[in-house]
């Protein structure tokens, strides 16, 4: 069977994005476990499935022993969700169980009210016959049954009982099981999504989630982050960069400076990283921002995030160096977007840049700024592995023609002794490094680049400045030595002269 005609026949979740992690959606009739601790979202999940079905013409039922019909209300009211069309179907203990006197005392409870409940939830999908099913929650069932093997047993009928039934069913469980009990919930699952909820020492909790199994069918693996938000689970699939590789001719961008072009060979390559690394308040952004704003004059879109300055801060610097980015974001030409990075995960950050790159109105984004890096590592010190996914991030930008800038503060002002939280330079193409000096009673700015992998690159060092009319860059100064260490020694005739280009 064919890909299209495969997925044509899998049973959408009513989430997109989690449709593409699972390969398309579920494969029909079968039975899936869905667990997590309790607010990792499983209940929303559920009750986004379920509309999905009614959206579709489908009979769906809730079968819920642990929530009432009141909860799950108050659960679809909160993200705006109708649950017109949804049967739900309560199993609760009633007031009367309290009372002594209709408790029982010859028979385990269990002997009795598991088999009531497997009945009653039997007639009730006999009586029904719907396409979509939850059941929530195993642990209930679990609680009934009082031993493992009764318990596996019993969900093994349930199992046993709904294939011939023509309907998917989810089981919810709290993962209260543990060891081989949760083992024994997943062998006999047609497939497992697994949810997670994080709790970072700083910043919002973070969700993500797996698929540990899914029989016969080709899923994307590893962890996905997600949000709950008004509406529902958000899913963020975890980008796969050579899902996107195909081949593109590499045009030279350039930066409108052409001092700052002759030192890059000619320009940057399409499809390439930068690392602008230097101390703060250097120029970095500035150049960044420079690379944006010519972009803009070609008719090219391009995308900023920043992570440390606000967007009003980023436009006045920008008005005092005659960089028309005011204009260009009145065009839409040029998108600035403020990160708040406590309040989003990897993930998240990940998939907003993809949508800013492929859903730009304006046409195809070819500068994307990341400002700054260090914004984005500080704010998630647990979050293992960043630098894997920022390099698969990256690999998909370069895949897409996108010249990307990426922004990172080193530690201290003067001399070599500069040092950066995590080192990121092995993953761009090119790194372009700035430094202050000392010169005349001033503190002066520098520029050069260090590294590029495609293609040749002057190895001078020249003074980089910053004023009214813009990116200023001087000719090289050859006639001093040790310029890097921030206190240079002349050894020449020359003299630190901009020649500022026309």
């Amino acid at each position: 069977m064919s890909d299209l005609r495969r997925e044509a026949h899998l049973i959408k979740t009513g989430m997109v994005e989690l449709d593409t992690v699972l390969g398309g959606g579920l494969p029909p009739d079968r039975v899936y476990l869905v667990h997590g601790t309790p607010g990792s979202g499983k209940t929303t999940l559920s009750l986004q499935f379920l509309l999905e079905g009614v959206r579709n013409g489908e009979k769906v039922l809730y079968v819920t022993l642990s929530e009432t019909r009141d909860e799950l209300a108050a659960v679809a009211h909160s993200h705006g969700m109708n649950l017109e069309g949804v049967e739900i179907f309560e199993l609760l203990p009633e007031e009367r169980d309290l009372d002594p006197e209709h408790q029982y005392t010859m028979f385990q409870p269990s002997e009795v009210e598991l088999n009531i409940t497997t009945k009653e939830i039997l007639d009730i999908v006999d009586r029904l016959k719907p396409r979509r099913v939850i059941i929530d929650s195993l642990s209930e069932i679990k609680l009934l049954a009082q031993n493992a093997l009764r318990f596996r047993r019993q969900v093994l009928a349930l199992k046993q009982y709904f294939s011939g039934r023509a309907c998917t069913v989810l089981f919810l469980d709290d993962k209260t099981s543990a060891g081989e009990d949760a083992l024994q919930l997943e062998s006999i699952a047609h497939g497992v999504i697994s949810l997670e909820q994080l709790s970072p020492e700083y910043g919002a909790e973070r969700r993500r989630l797996r698929i540990t199994k899914l029989r016969g069918q080709k899923y994307r693996g590893g962890y996905h982050d997600f949000t709950i938000v008004k509406g529902g689970l958000t899913v963020f699939p975890r980008i796969v960069a050579n899902e996107h590789a195909f081949p593109r001719e590499g045009a030279l961008v350039k930066s409108g400076v052409a001092s700052m072009d002759a030192m890059l060979g000619g320009g940057l390559r399409s499809g390439t990283s930068v690392l602008l690394l230097g101390p703060a308040g250097v120029g970095k952004s500035s150049l960044s921002i420079q690379y944006a704003v010519e972009a803009a004059r070609r008719g090219e879109a391009s995308v900023l995030f920043t992570f440390d300055e606000r967007k009003e801060t980023m436009l006045e610097r920008a008005d005092g160096l005659n960089m028309p980015l005011r204009e260009f974001i009145d065009s839409g030409l040029i998108d600035v977007r403020a990160i708040d990075p406590a309040e989003l995960s990897p993930g998240e950050f990940a998939h907003r840049v993809r949508q800013a790159v492929e859903g730009n109105g304006q046409g195809s984004v070819r500068v994307v700024v990341i400002d700054s890096l260090n914004g984005y590592l500080n704010a998630m010190p647990e979050e293992r592995f960043l630098t894997a996914q920022l390099h698969e991030l990256l690999t998909y930008l370069g895949h897409l023609g996108v010249v990307t800038f990426l922004v990172v503060a080193q530690h201290g002002l003067l001399g070599q002794a500069m040092k950066t939280s995590i080192d990121t330079s092995y993953l761009a193409d090119t790194v372009i490094l700035f430094r202050y000096f000392e010169a005349k009673g001033e503190v002066r700015q520098l520029v050069s680049v260090l590294k590029k992998r495609n293609g040749q690159h002057e190895r001078t060092i020249r003074e980089f400045s910053l004023g009214g009319e813009g990116i200023s860059i001087g000719k090289p100064l050859t006639d001093f030595q040790g310029v890097l260490t921030g206190t240079p020694v002349f050894q020449g005739p020359g003299d630190l002269l901009i020649v500022r280009d026309e």
